[in-house]
């Protein structure tokens, strides 16, 4: 067995023993020591039975060059494995202690513009830097011999939201090894990313810079693959500490706390390297379509752990303190939100943070402890939420049924929104969200996917702007589209290769066959009208914008073409067989009626039985043999079920109608209604 299948099961055992996860970060240097007899309490009290602790120890522990000083540490570890509360131990190399960059500048990053900043907030080193590295690998290193045979440990957190980007020599060294083990030699690179243009030949790679400020633009392949090395700087910077714990003997699950689709780290290719897949999870309630993104988001996750169970690391209980204007959460809210995570796949529910900052940089975000104390709203919704996450304890290892696909890659979205496009006002995520809202207002899962991962399991796949694709991708699409599948195509697709090169022919070159139809350009356009096929979509006028191709059908029947201007008769929307085709952005009745024809097409539909579009703002999710239904919506809604369900959090059985009031959440089980 490979210690990664023997963490992953340690992981499943924690669940199986405690039930869901409850808990968050835990920050108790903060505080003098009587408080920790009182947090330990209160914990116990709301349902707390899962804490992080040091993500922000390392002065603590290190206060000066080679000092360690654990006993603090003891003492906390001890008080809360004699309470029955799990922890889940940080290696605590996110923020270095100020002595390091003062002594070491060289550990701090420089930005594109050269300039080197310092200590005195939090994330100041550079990823590329060898004696952060060597500083970072001596801490883990101590920690972990220490505290791996330790009661309390039951999972190591390495780092936090891993993002930094550095611009400086030491990166610029370790960016010159990256390209020559992915290129080989000068000349291979050189045709990659074509630097005939512009006269930018090099003849070494030492004369190879990171992307820093220029007069103009940069060479978009250069830019492409400094992201690439970014990231795996980053996930290097994981690894090693990731072993350096396993070297200790910790047999314990190691992870660290992604960020969603967070632009500076490519998570499918850092997914087997963890454990555990944890996220942090920061939705805006000023965001009107906050439930269907951050659903996406849940369904990533759950994905890029191949569909096991994953851990919502992070997320506020009311305010953030780093938004321009921040709007709190109501406690209901902050209920809806934890429950829609556990809908999704979710096996632990955490916050950021047990205890409110008193000072300090966050001392206004929020936490589950705050700052008016146990007497609050929020503190009674904390124990309120710890006691429904006991009442679920049957979803827990259950996972999210998916006939559909969404195909993501952060290369792609990378050289997809470089400057010098047809239109700057094309965006991946906003497509993303655009085509996903359609599944969520089904109540239908996704899997996020990369474009050359196996899609045979999936009925339907949607792409809704894959700037770069492969051969091997587009082969995968077209044996789909041949077993039966459906699939979905947004504009400005199958447009370059791996190195951002452009790829020569009509557009989408390697799709042409599949969709039956081709393109000899792209161009902004502005806003203009849709001619719909007779039957096809709705009756309301329909809308292009942003981006057309200049398309034509090769055999695809025409479902819209453009009406007036430039663009007049042009197609807009294809279908060929099982392969559907934009070739503009549509208006939304126009891209719901394409996804809802797929689905028709392929027989998915949402897990409630006749119900084809659910009441505004409501969610329906099935893990297991449980149906969620959340209402995000501001009206109560209503949708029929089987009889006699059982309510997991109310106690009730169900009749052939459920009312779900607004904020509110039901969980419906099959398996338990003939025990209740």
């Amino acid at each position: 067995m490979s210690s990664q299948t023997s963490a992953r099961r340690a992981f499943d055992a924690l669940i199986t023993e405690r039930g869901l996860a409850f808990g968050g970060d835990y920050n108790p240097e903060q505080w003098p020591r009587e408080v920790w007899h009182e947090d330990v309490r209160l914990m116990r009290e709301a349902g707390v039975n899962f804490v992080t602790v040091g993500v922000f120890s390392w002065a603590t522990i290190e206060p000066r060059e080679g000092a360690r000083e654990w006993a603090w540490l003891d003492e906390i570890l001890d008080l809360l494995h004699e309470n029955g509360i799990a922890v889940d131990l940080a290696a605590p190399v996110a923020s270095p202690p100020p002595w390091l960059g003062l002594q070491h500048p060289d550990v701090l990053p420089v930005d594109r513009d050269g300039v080197r900043l310092v200590a005195g907030s939090r994330n100041q080193f550079s990823p590329a830097s060898s004696t952060y590295r060597a500083y970072a690998q001596a801490i883990t290193r101590d920690l972990a011999e220490r505290y791996a045979q330790h009661p309390a440990v039951r999972m190591w957190h390495v780092g936090n939201e891993y993002g930094q980007i550095d611009h400086g020599d030491e990166a610029a060294r370790e960016f010159r090894f990256w390209l020559r083990r992915r290129h080989g030699d000068i000349e291979t690179l050189n045709a990659a990313w074509n630097t005939a243009f512009w006269s930018q030949r090099y003849d070494s790679f030492d004369e190879i810079l990171p992307p820093r400020r220029t007069p103009y633009l940069i060479n978009p392949a250069q830019s492409l693959d400094f992201r690439r090395y970014s990231s795996d700087q980053l996930l290097a910077c994981y690894a090693e500490l990731r072993d350096a714990i396993r070297a200790a003997g910790a047999a314990q699950p190691i992870t660290t706390n992604f960020m969603g689709f967070f632009a500076h780290a490519d998570y499918h290719s850092w997914a087997d390297q963890v454990d555990v897949i944890s996220d942090d999870q920061y939705p805006d309630p000023a965001d009107p379509q906050s439930a269907s993104g951050i659903a996406l988001v849940q369904d990533l996750m759950r994905s890029l752990g191949g569909g096991r169970s994953w851990m919502l690391m992070e997320q506020s209980i009311s305010a953030v303190s780093w938004r321009e204007h921040n709007l709190p959460k109501s406690p209901q809210r902050a209920r809806r939100d934890s429950l829609q995570a556990v809908a999704r796949g979710a096996d632990a529910i955490c916050y950021f943070q047990w205890r409110q900052a008193r000072s300090g940089a966050e001392r206004f975000h929020s936490a589950m402890l705050p700052h008016a104390g146990t007497d609050s709203d929020v503190f009674r919704g904390t124990c309120r939420q710890g006691a429904d996450l006991k009442l679920l304890s049957a979803v827990a290892g259950a996972r999210v049924p998916t006939d559909v696909a969404i195909l993501f890659d952060w290369s792609s979205w990378w050289a997809g929104e470089e400057p010098a496009r047809p239109t700057e006002r094309l965006s991946t995520m906003q497509q993303l969200n655009r085509w996903y809202r359609s599944l969520w207002r089904r109540g239908i899962a996704a899997d996020v996917v990369h474009p050359d991962a196996g899609l045979d399991a999936y009925r339907v796949i949607l792409v809704p702007h894959a700037y770069i694709l492969s051969p091997e991708a587009a082969a995968s699409l077209a044996g789909a589209a041949a077993g039966g599948a459906q699939i979905v195509i947004g504009p400005f697709s199958g447009v370059a290769d791996e190195h951002a090169a452009i790829l020569q022919g009509r557009s989408p070159v390697l799709l042409r066959e599949l969709i039956g139809a081709s393109a000899e350009e792209w161009a902004g356009m502005r806003p203009g009208m849709l001619r719909l096929a007779d039957g096809f979509g709705p009756a309301e006028p329909q809308s292009a914008d942003v981006l057309a191709e200049r398309l034509r059908t090769e055999g695809a029947e025409v479902l819209a073409a453009h009406s007036g201007g430039d663009l007049d008769g042009i197609p807009a929307i294809t279908r060929n067989g099982g392969a559907w085709y934009l070739g503009a952005v549509v208006s939304d009745g126009a891209l719901d009626a394409v996804i809802s024809g797929a689905l028709a097409a392929a027989s998915v539909s949402g897990p409630i039985a006749g119900v084809d579009v659910l009441p505004e703002g409501l969610e329906a999710v099935r893990r297991g043999g449980v149906l969620f239904l959340l209402n995000h919506g501001e009206s109560p809604a209503e949708v029929p079920v089987t009889a006699g369900l059982f309510d997991l959090l109310t106690g009730e059985k169900t009749a052939d109608t459920v009312g779900i009031a607004p904020g509110e959440v039901r969980a419906l089980s099959e398996a338990l209604s003939e025990r209740h």
